[in-house]
């Protein structure tokens, strides 16, 4: 069964980076792309973490600088994502239901901003939810590494022992 859904497009990022913060955001900005959507988990912290260290924070203010909205989303439990963006400006949304649209599309309507999907980019570790759900919405995808593999939940270890990742 998993061999007929890796036969789609929809399982290839349009970019890979090492990490979000490899990202060229401004080359991004420059084309045209004003909101980006990301994953929390293994994203941008690994699970064993729970706030936001400064250079997370500085880099979430350098992307507002360029002129980014950025929203989470994640499949975690929102006390999680509330506890990250406790006492920032940051927006974000748990129990998303990645590779279901519902959460993404949530996100967008929440930014002040009216963007098209065409403006948008969605950042994320997990091919089966992260990327799977941004191509399936039409949005750009980038896929990163996994910031800590070890603290991994044993369902996202599964999916990636299916599409062959680790």
């Amino acid at each position: 069964m998993i061999h007929l859904l890796l036969r789609t497009k929809k399982f290839i990022p349009n970019e890979f980076q090492k990490t979000f913060f490899d990202i060229d955001f401004e080359g991004l900005y420059k084309k045209g792309y004003k909101l980006i959507l990301t994953d929390l988990d293994n994203t941008l912290i690994s699970y064993e973490e729970y706030k936001p260290n400064q250079v997370i924070l500085d880099k979430l203010e350098s992307l507002k600088n360029i002129g980014y909205e950025t929203v989470l989303v994640s499949n975690n439990i929102p006390e999680r994502i509330n506890s990250f963006v406790e006492g920032t400006d940051i927006i974000g949304f748990g129990n998303a239901r990645k590779p279901l649209l519902i959460g993404m599309k949530k996100a967008i309507r929440s930014v002040d901003t009216k963007v098209e999907l065409s403006e948008i980019i969605f950042v994320g570790d997990q091919l089966m939810t992260d990327i799977y759900g941004a191509n399936r919405l039409g949005v750009y995808s980038i896929l990163v590494n996994p910031i800590k593999r070890k603290t991994e939940k044993w369902y996202t270890k599964i999916q990636n022992l299916e599409i062959g990742v680790l």
